[in-house]
């Protein structure tokens, strides 16, 4: 194999240990081959970082084994160029031999130029990335909670949760905490309610009407508490998202203003892909990269397999969200799309269909600096108003009406 790298090295990494292989060419033509074997602990890192740098090492490759590579990538990238690579990648590269060990192979492929490195923002954004990850962590807890305390409402018959749209709003939480403290007169509870949900005082009266133990008021306080705790964690993370978030206000601000997206629903976008479309050629790299493109499997001109590759859970994840709530703006691009595919390839296809477009509009924003400019919800019939005419007047035509076209 060719000789990209003159001197490099990779890395197997462990829990307890860093196995390194350096090779290098020497002038003579040779190649030179030495393995060590390093701690995890810091200074162990550091140990091998100089040692590394002795021997001229310009730059360093490791698979994504866990978290373990994270300590490694943060003490080595001020002084190597680092590749992080996906195993599964580094597994299909055909001529492994079964007694080579990990890390050599790594250096020998690294050294060969056949090593693709994974995208890892700079530090800035992998800070960022974490607390918005951790945020939705918690978002995520707090509604299996919610579901966890849905459940023994409906052991004591309670049935609050057919009647009020959110059992722990500013209504249900009253009644909720009127309920751990002994109340038990379904009037008095009902009584509770703000707002809008005191139109349906009598629906609440029957609705609370039920067999609550004091094993449920238990359950029911415990659940309680531990929502308004995470409540106050999603707080504070979210205070400390807005104090880091100044190098990405301006894309942040962007973001924001597509239909679908809101000041959270932005953060966690721009948190995953950077202000920086440079690691992305094209839109179309960034959606195979979150995942929310159709995969291409084909073989002897027949197309195997459509589904979408695994990408990134966390932008996926996030782009799905804000997509069905763009498909809920009235005379949006975003509700045509969704309703033109929804019919004939499924609501699933049509939702990932439009985080799609969302995510292609993202690209060309923060490329160009450019603002959203909404095709409106009648674009497609414009676009094709040839087709689309016979068909609507052949409608009309089958109702029993004589049709006449002119040019407005």
């Amino acid at each position: 194999m060719e000789t990209i790298y003159t001197c490099c090295c990779g890395l197997d990494v462990h829990r307890k240990s860093v196995a390194a292989c350096v090779r290098r060419l020497g002038p003579d033509g040779r190649l030179h081959q030495e393995t060590r074997t390093f701690g995890t602990m810091t200074r162990n890192i550091l140990e091998m970082a100089d040692w590394l740098a002795s021997t001229g090492v310009t730059h360093v490759a490791m698979e994504a084994t866990g978290v373990y590579w994270k300590p490694i990538y943060n003490l080595l990238e001020d002084r190597f160029t680092l590749l992080l690579v996906n195993a599964r990648h580094v597994k299909h590269v055909p001529g492994r031999k079964t007694d080579v060990k990990d890390c050599q192979w790594l250096a020998q492929l690294l050294q060969a130029g056949l090593l693709k490195g994974s995208f890892i923002p700079a530090r800035p954004q992998r800070e960022f990335r974490e607390l918005t990850r951790h945020r939705s962590q918690l978002v995520a807890e707090k509604g299996r909670v919610a579901n966890r305390l849905q459940q023994v409402l409906e052991d004591a018959n309670i049935k609050l949760g057919t009647v009020a749209t959110d059992i722990l709003g500013a209504s249900g939480r009253d009644m909720l905490r009127a309920m751990t403290a002994g109340e038990q007169d379904p009037e008095a509870l009902a009584d509770l309610a703000r707002r809008q949900l005191r139109n349906k005082i009598p629906e609440l009266r029957q609705a609370l009407e039920g067999k609550v133990t004091d094993h449920h008021r238990f359950l029911v306080s415990q659940l309680l508490a531990q929502v308004e705790h995470l409540e106050g964690q999603i707080e504070a993370l979210s205070r400390r998202i807005e104090e880091v978030s100044g190098p990405f206000a301006q894309a942040l601000a962007q973001v924001a203003t597509l239909p679908g997206f809101d000041q959270r629903s932005a953060q966690n976008v721009v948190a995953e892909i950077g202000p920086d479309m440079e690691p992305f050629p094209t839109a179309a790299h960034l959606a195979s990269w979150a995942g929310v493109c159709p995969g291409n499997n084909e073989s002897a001109g027949k197309h195997k397999s459509g589904r979408t590759t695994q990408g990134n859970r966390w932008l996926r994840t996030a782009l799905v969200q804000s997509a069905w709530a763009a498909t809920r703006k009235k005379d949006s691009y975003f509700q045509a799309q969704y309703r033109r595919l929804a019919g004939r390839r499924g609501k699933k296809r049509a939702l990932f269909a439009v985080a799609h477009s969302l995510l292609t509009v993202i690209y060309h924003m923060l490329t160009r600096g450019s603002s959203f400019n909404d095709l409106g919800g009648d674009y497609f019939d414009k676009l094709n108003a040839k087709r689309l005419l016979p068909h609507l007047v052949k409608r009309i035509r089958d109702l029993g009406y004589q049709v006449t076209l002119e040019a407005a």
